[in-house]
């Protein structure tokens, strides 16, 4: 339970019920962050619509490598929720569970590409709280992805940092996505 009381009892704005009881038929229960951030209609509704313009099929960024992506900034903000969402999203689309373990450590891994080593090290280096990106990433960047992926990168990284920074402020703790649809943990 988070630090905030996020009962579904809360009385939500009359807008917002039929999404949260769609939510609900649909998965039998509304995820706590959900529950969270529809107590600010507004931003929940711009965070939603943000979210649908970034997952969507026609996105320059494959869907494999932005589950990717947000597992990484994810543990980096330590947002349990996030990683484990995000790690099962990750393995639906095709990620390894040997991704996964080697994330923390891309870099030096056998297990991504060049291009997926590129923007994992953007997507860390603007999470930092100092951001500094090496002009030499760019040009690996525009190579894999054009200008319009590093711009949906930099916005896909920007609300992942949103999403785990908010999560983890309200301690919204682990819902065991990934160890429920693929029999493992969440890397830490």
């Amino acid at each position: 339970m988070s630090f905030i009381d996020s009962s579904e009892n809360y009385r939500y704005a009359w807008y917002l019920r039929p999404v949260l009881a769609l939510l609900r038929r649909r998965s039998g229960v509304v995820p706590e962050p959900v529950r969270l951030w529809a107590r600010v209609p507004l931003a929940f509704l711009g965070f939603q619509l943000m979210n649908l313009a970034l997952e969507r099929k026609s996105s320059p960024l494959g869907g494999t490598l932005r589950a990717l992506v947000r597992t990484r900034i994810a543990q980096l903000n330590s947002c349990h929720f996030c990683v484990d969402l995000n790690a099962s999203h990750a393995l639906d689309r095709g990620a390894t569970p040997e991704q996964l373990q080697d994330l923390a450590g891309f870099r030096e891994s056998p297990r991504f590409n060049e291009a997926e080593k590129a923007a994992l090290a953007y997507a860390e280096a603007i999470t930092g709280t100092r951001i500094e990106i090496d002009p030499d990433l760019i040009g690996r960047l525009r190579q894999a992805f054009g200008d319009d992926g590093i711009v949906e990168l930099a916005a896909l990284a920007a609300h992942q940092n949103l999403s785990a920074k908010f999560n983890a402020a309200l301690g919204v703790p682990a819902q065991g996505y990934c160890m429920s649809g693929h029999g493992m943990a969440a890397p830490d």
